[in-house]
């Protein structure tokens, strides 16, 4: 009698779930749309930098006439908009704020630019590990939103606080930058690890992390035309500025950390999400973080291991492959704004094939999750490592260096549906914490990356040796791809449910046999 309700009840829980699936758009939507839109931003801010400090720098670069050029040429950076720093005289009150051209330019090194890009990139790595358990402890909302405003003010003082305090000054900016930023990527997990069921993970984490490929798509573009024009460089970190503004505002009035504190959430949506996800309503109390079992986890070793392969392979695509084609292709892709977004543009529309396809075989049960993360893993890998050796022979035509990278980076994205979702199969209640600790270990390591490209390549210009800086990615994506298959699982951790809760059920059981009694 018992099983037969047992068996009515989970008839009936199935029915309602199918039921709910087709009701269309829900609030889980809406929020990874606004998220979206906030690491769209955060990813152009990162980018930004490099195509500011044309017009920040006291160089002449070449002149382009290519038809899709959006970088910022010789004409555009001496008509009357930039003025040396050394005889740059403020006229009035907005023009010493930088707010009305002409904008001063400095006389930095190289060696000075590439401290003011790394900034970044070292407040980036400094919080990763902290920024895991801030996610944890205050929620996803509160970081997600705090970084945006953070990002804000920083974005809108830099312009000012780089004339009147020097390189020094912009590079601590950056690196503010880099610290708020770091929260993103952890707390997006934590939030997905909230709201995401299995049957629709894939989908909905690709509709934030296409972020990834959207950010450039926009960011790179967007960020010539208005250095280009009367805004001038300042007015690239005061328009992204006040984007992160509206959208940190946004994630904070629209954005809840799980479906029982939004206010708008029906009772269906908030009973389906929290019935797939095993979620025991609003759990005020903050779960301790099993570390001792979470580092004995091989999982956790098996995602690593995949991050800083790709994270490896793709440092080399974004900072190696142009240079490669400079040098030895003849062909400088950065020149042409298209040819640049081009791969970034067909990895945003794969990106949602993918995320569809793998939850199609997770719902249709033609493959356990474990499988399934196993097979996008290694077709985003495996996919690289092959279009990385056949970019090392390429003939020089840019129509075929083109077609390869815009194939690689299709094929690319997939590993997103592997290693990356892998962390809230494991743990949605930790899932932050275990992607603050592959994300260090991965930017670890992946920074590594130039500095041995540099030692390889004794000369720039040498196929034999660009060959080698193109083996050592390939090998890197297979080796790593090869170890997550080994050792990856998407099996949920016993764990994951926190200590507190499972005495608090023994104690409920304990009293309820005393009641028998």
């Amino acid at each position: 009698m018992s099983d037969s309700r047992n068996s009515d009840k989970d008839n009936t829980k199935s029915a309602f779930v199918e039921e709910f699936k087709v009701a269309g758009w829900g609030i889980r939507h809406t929020q990874c749309v606004m998220l979206m839109i906030s690491l769209t931003i955060a990813y152009s801010l990162r980018a930004c930098m490099g195509v500011a400090l044309v017009g920040m720098i006291e160089t002449k670069p070449i002149q382009n006439t290519t038809k899709f050029n959006v970088s910022i040429d010789a004409h555009n950076i001496d008509d009357g908009l930039n003025v040396r720093g050394s005889e740059y005289e403020a006229h009035g009150f907005l023009n010493a704020l930088m707010l009305t051209p002409p904008y001063p330019q400095f006389d930095w090194s190289k060696k000075i630019q590439d401290v003011v890009i790394s900034a970044f990139f070292f407040g980036y790595m400094l919080l990763q590990i902290p920024s895991g358990q801030l996610s944890h402890r205050f929620g996803s909302r509160r970081l997600i939103a705090g970084a945006m405003f953070i990002n804000c003010f920083a974005s809108i003082l830099f312009p000012t606080v780089t004339f009147y305090g020097g390189w020094k000054t912009a590079a601590a900016f950056r690196m503010i930058q880099g610290l708020s930023q770091a929260c993103m990527m952890p707390a997006t997990h934590t939030f997905l690890g909230k709201w995401t069921p299995l049957e629709e993970r894939g989908r909905l984490s690709g509709m934030i992390y296409g972020a990834q490929a959207l950010g450039p798509v926009l960011g790179l573009p967007l960020t010539g035309f208005i250095a280009a024009s009367p805004l001038g460089w300042p007015g690239i970190f005061r328009f992204y500025g006040i984007l992160a503004g509206i959208s940190g505002a946004i994630i904070w009035y629209v954005c809840a950390d799980s479906p029982a504190q939004h206010v708008k959430i029906s009772l269906t949506e908030r009973s389906y999400i929290e019935e797939a996800l095993r979620q025991k309503g609003n759990v005020t109390k903050r779960l301790q973080v099993p570390w001792r079992r979470l580092l004995c986890h091989r999982g956790l070793y098996a995602i690593i291991v995949a991050h800083i392969g790709q994270t490896w392979g793709q440092l080399t695509l974004y900072s190696e492959v142009p240079a490669f084609m400079a040098k030895v292709m003849g062909v400088n892709i950065k020149a042409n704004g298209m040819l640049t977004a081009l791969p970034f543009l067909v990895m945003y529309f794969t990106n949602f094939f993918f995320s569809w396809f793998f939850d199609m075989l997770i719902v249709k049960k033609y493959l356990s999750v474990t499988w399934s993360r196993k097979l996008a893993n290694s077709i985003g890998c495996v996919g690289s490592s092959v279009g990385l050796i056949i970019l090392a022979y390429a003939p020089q035509d840019i129509y075929v260096v083109e077609t390869i990278m815009v194939i690689l980076c299709g094929f690319k994205i997939s590993a997103h549906y592997g290693f990356l979702l892998n962390h809230i199969d494991i743990s949605p209640n930790f899932a932050g914490t275990m992607m603050s600790l592959s994300n260090f270990c991965s930017n670890s390591v992946g920074v590594l990356a130039p500095i041995v490209a540099g030692l390889i390549l004794t000369d720039v210009t040498s196929v034999y040796l660009w060959r080698k800086v193109f083996f050592v990615s390939s090998g890197l994506y297979f080796f790593s791809n090869v170890v997550y298959c080994l050792l990856g699982t998407a099996e949920l951790a016993d764990w994951n449910e926190p200590e507190p809760e499972k005495k608090d059920e023994e104690a409920d059981a304990m009293i309820r046999n005393e009641e028998k009694n």
